[in-house]
């Protein structure tokens, strides 16, 4: 016989559960043996393995398998280079440079040279087209490589513009389980692009990378950045990522929502030892993925409102 116990919601309405000790879940057709639907998304792993502490289900301890965490980025950010002309130019800078080491060869490891140049007694013609022949035997194949290599460098460069970088922050977060959502290079309805925002159960959380320390100062309370020209006015990262916290709880808290997402803001950096604030936690690149597997569950965002939350942010990624 399954026992019932009774439990609540955090609505103060209390409700029976079945005794999961003598009672399995319902299986879901076509999906994987052992694992139920908690989503109109996906199925997920057994019950009772999910990070959500304080739930009405016993939360137990996260699975290990995190591989599978789902991150969203702008289309343009993620948009490949046309593969024609990075082949060409990648032709035309290998075929200079290899030019430039035959034109070597030829010229400092054959007669050929030698039996371009004029000999004999010469006369002002002939010592003027000595003189060219040797200028382009000397210049000539050093041209060709330098030629082949930039080309060959540019093209490298595109490369490394048009692949997106991922920051020290996301890759951090690849410690989290996959119920945990990541979207970087918003940008918000108001026009200003937001840094890397995590989305769980716990509502979001904007986190943002520190400048580097070893060209950054803080002095009298101002922050200033190393640059070209001297040290130039920086604003303070911990009061830029609470306004950015602000400003996602505003865009995630539309008119047409009738609940309010819980935002937390944090800065991540090595090689810093600054306080954090009452609005803003500071985090080495580490201490990311623990401090968001500590932020408490939000319970009024239910798994229909983490959809709309979701939908509105791939609709902003495009």
């Amino acid at each position: 016989m399954v026992s019932r116990v009774r439990g609540s919601n955090g609505t103060g309405v209390t409700f029976e559960t079945a005794d999961r000790r003598t009672s399995r879940p319902r299986p879901v057709a076509g999906a994987n043996p052992g694992s139920v639907r908690c989503s109109p998304v996906r199925p997920v792993g057994h019950p009772g393995r999910s990070a959500y502490p304080g739930s009405a289900i016993d939360a137990g301890r996260a699975g290990t398998d995190h591989g599978h965490m789902e991150v969203i980025q702008p289309s343009h950010a993620v948009k490949r280079p046309s593969i024609a002309p990075l082949l060409s130019g990648t032709v035309i800078g290998t075929i200079l440079i290899v030019c430039g080491i035959v034109m070597a060869y030829m010229a400092l490891a054959t007669p050929v040279l030698s039996s371009v140049l004029p000999s004999g007694r010469l006369n002002v013609g002939q010592a003027a087209s000595g003189v060219i022949v040797w200028a382009i035997a000397l210049v000539g194949p050093a041209a060709f490589v330098l030629l082949g290599a930039n080309r060959l460098v540019r093209i490298l460069a595109v490369l490394r513009q048009r692949v997106p970088r991922r920051s020290a922050t996301l890759r951090a977060l690849d410690a989290l389980p996959d119920d945990v959502v990541v979207a970087s290079g918003l940008t918000l309805s108001d026009g200003r692009a937001v840094s890397d925002l995590v989305l769980g159960a716990f509502g979001a959380a904007v986190l943002r990378e520190l400048p580097p320390a070893q060209i950054t100062r803080i002095r009298n309370g101002r922050w200033e950045i190393k640059g070209s020209r001297g040290w130039i006015a920086l604003e303070n990262p911990l009061d830029r990522a609470a306004r950015d916290a602000e400003r996602v709880r505003r865009w995630l808290g539309h008119d047409d929502a009738d609940f309010v997402v819980k935002v937390y803001a944090a800065v991540v950096g090595t090689g810093w030892s600054i306080t954090r604030t009452a609005d803003c936690a500071v985090l080495k690149p580490d201490e990311v993925a623990a401090w968001v597997s500590a932020l408490p569950p939000q319970r009024s965002l239910t798994e229909g409102r983490r959809e709309q939350v979701l939908d509105l942010v791939r609709e902003a990624a495009g």
